[in-house]
């Protein structure tokens, strides 16, 4: 194998950051600014977005509110995961690294995202806090139902309404390009939008004598967002991995065992990393990594976007995503027996109310342990980390695959133990490949 000066693989890299800047969804931004943004401070929006920005002032304070609500979502849905939707406010996409990646997390972010921004704005105009929309117009005079006729009334929720003002004020970025990525944002974008609809519900009012029922008031309405959060979960559990057709205009599946995604399938370009590790070049600030020596300009072409799995909670009972043995990557837990306060004794008291003590319980917590990043790696033999386990039981790459220079130069500072031999495990590409790393790293 061939490899590049240091100084070309130094511009190669400068030139991979540029690149990849412009895979993100800058709008997301607008949450962390609060009601008082100013459309010319959000970094990154293109010009058909700052344009709808100004013109609709309510509407971006609407969506930037509902920020919290999608985020929430997400962060629900992976609580129990390695990627668990963590968010960083230094970037201004939110959620940094990940989104250089075609990966099917990233295809979860944006469906949900463009579900909340749905969402939101028809709530919005429920309520009247719009000035531009309102109740939907359409849901007037008499309909029928599987149980009989009924009059429209009340207020139904206007989704057409925001469906197409989310499909042109996020869309617009992914519409400038027209690569693989932009393809994917797109796709998985409608899918999002198409969730909300999915779920409404007619709600009905009887009127009539003793509730007999005789005359029916109805209205179309949202149902809770939980419902599109879990429905896109399961979408995101099939999501079908993709690559751009001969004139790209759409997807082909990659593998010819998968089906041809739906409208309403998400769909990936990559795989994902296993998500054990943190990203060097991640913004998030874990304790393990305080030591790490800040290197500027570097841009590592594979980057992941990972925060990792060091100092999460996790379940030794459990034998599911959130055990200790999936979670912590293998790397072995640490245990804490903490107080916490429970409701016990509890009691009926006419009428009527359960009156409880609180109670003072001893439970044990499980975290995962640093990785060898760090110097709280918790006593774990370097050598035990030739391979790791994966989800689904695939094993992973060895180390000498993984090391990059800040890693090496890592290991010689802190000099761990077993170092040298996790070394020799590695062929001479993967030994000039770590050569190339330290001479971009550190010159």
């Amino acid at each position: 194998m061939n490899f590049l000066p240091s100084g070309i693989c130094f511009f190669l890299s400068v030139a991979t950051c540029w690149m990849t800047a412009k895979v993100d969804a800058s709008w997301w931004y607008m949450g962390t600014l609060g009601s008082q943004m100013m459309c010319d401070n959000i970094p990154g929006l293109v010009n058909k977005q700052r344009q709808l920005c100004r013109q609709h002032p309510k509407v971006m304070q609407a969506i930037g509110a509902g920020m919290k609500e999608w985020i929430s979502e997400c962060q629900h849905q992976f609580r129990n995961h390695r990627w668990n939707c963590n968010t960083t406010v230094r970037d201004h996409n939110l959620f940094g690294r990940l989104l250089l990646r075609g990966s099917r997390e990233v295809a979860f972010v944006y469906a949900i995202s463009s579900a909340g921004v749905v969402y939101t704005l028809a709530r919005a105009c429920s309520r009247g806090d719009l000035d531009n929309c309102s109740c939907d117009p359409t849901k007037k005079g008499s309909s029928q139902d599987s149980k009989g006729s009924f009059d429209w009334g009340g207020c139904s929720d206007h989704v057409e309404h925001a469906i197409h003002f989310s499909q042109i004020f996020v869309d617009a970025k992914e519409r400038k390009e027209r690569d693989a990525r932009a393809l994917m944002n797109l796709h998985n974008n409608r899918a999002g939008r198409k969730a909300v609809k999915r779920f409404m519900t007619l709600q009905c009012k009887c009127h009539g004598v003793s509730g007999s029922c005789s005359v029916r008031t109805c209205w179309q309405a949202m149902a809770d967002f939980r419902r599109t959060g879990d429905h896109l979960r399961r979408r995101y559990n099939g999501a079908v991995q993709v690559a751009v057709n001969q004139y790209g205009t759409g997807f082909t599946a990659t593998h010819t065992h998968f089906k041809h995604p739906s409208k309403n399938d998400l769909v990936y370009l990559e795989d994902s990393p296993d998500y054990c590790i943190r990203d060097p070049q991640s913004e998030a600030d874990i304790r393990c990594m305080s030591f790490q020596p800040k290197v500027s300009g570097f841009c590592p072409v594979l980057s992941s976007g990972s925060m990792g799995t060091a100092g999460r909670l996790c379940s030794r009972a459990s034998r599911g995503s959130d055990s200790c043995e999936v979670m912590c990557c293998g790397r072995g837990y640490d245990t804490a027996r903490i107080s916490r306060t429970t409701k016990c004794e509890c009691k009926f008291h006419w009428c009527c109310a359960v009156r409880c003590r609180d109670c003072q319980q001893l439970v044990d917590e499980f975290t995962c342990k640093c990785t060898l990043e760090g110097p709280h790696s918790g006593g774990v033999p370097l050598e035990s980390y030739g391979t790791e386990r994966g989800v689904g039981g695939q094993m992973r790459v060895s180390w000498c695959q993984r090391l990059d220079g800040r890693m090496l130069s890592t290991f010689s500072m802190m000099k761990f133990r077993g170092a040298n031999s996790v070394l020799r495990n590695c062929n001479n590409a993967e030994k000039r490949k770590v050569d190339v790393m330290l001479a971009l790293t550190y010159g």
